[in-house]
């Protein structure tokens, strides 16, 4: 310890009973069974509340050092989503031209995907995560975060989890190289772009591709006492 007395406070838990347990567990279970990623939105207005809740739920998750190395940054400008769109375009095409392997265009062909990003511009909420590469603290001085992929990382699968349970759809979008995301919306250079979330209600005529989930024996492993 550096001469930090840590302080803490009881714990607020309350132990379910058993059949609850498993309830809550199978309907938790079943309704994110349904989740899917959707590149087809509706234009239709998504009440902010919901945005500011799945952040805040976002916020809730474990991290280094309690350090909360994320920043969520919401866009709803149409002005804005378009330069986005502009820009994302513009190193996708690059990427399906020249940039990427053939291995990896072949694991893409499934979903029908290309350099075309209109979603960029329909989603009525555009939503990029930044991680917090370190701290900084008012004297300039910095300020040094732990493990910071697997903090932003659990933080945005509970993002995504709240934006389902409240109906809405998102995908997550990784344009790469994203540095012009810094440049467009004025990140420091301690953050870096991680995950580029487009929210909202799924077009009524979107469609997914009609994948199969691993099966259960096929994630797990258990090992037994003998």
């Amino acid at each position: 310890m550096s001469g930090v007395t840590p302080t803490f406070i009881p714990l607020m838990h309350h132990r379910l009973p058993t059949d609850e347990m498993l309830a809550r567990g199978r309907a938790f279970c079943d309704a994110m069974g349904t989740r899917r990623s959707v590149r087809a939105f509706a234009p239709d207005a998504v009440p902010r509340k919901c945005i500011e809740l799945a952040i805040l739920t976002a916020s809730s998750a474990p991290s280094g050092a309690h350090r909360q190395p994320w920043r969520f940054v919401v866009v709803d400008d149409p002005a804005l989503k378009r330069e986005i769109r502009v820009a994302a375009e513009e190193e996708e095409r690059e990427n399906y031209r020249r940039r990427f392997p053939e291995e990896w265009k072949e694991a893409l062909a499934p979903f029908g995907t290309d350099w075309h990003k209109p979603f960029l511009e329909t989603a009525p909420y555009l939503v990029i995560v930044f991680k917090e590469l370190h701290g900084v603290r008012p004297d300039g001085s910095r300020v040094t975060n732990y493990y910071v992929n697997e903090s932003v990382g659990i933080a945005c699968g509970l993002f995504i989890a709240a934006l389902h349970t409240m109906g809405l759809v998102t995908l997550t979008h990784t344009p790469s190289p994203m540095g012009f995301l810094s440049a467009l919306l004025g990140r420091p250079a301690n953050e870096k772009p991680y995950i580029l979330f487009p929210v909202g209600y799924p077009a009524p005529a979107a469609t997914v591709p009609a994948l199969v989930r691993k099966a259960f024996a096929d994630v797990v492993q258990w090992n037994r006492a003998p």
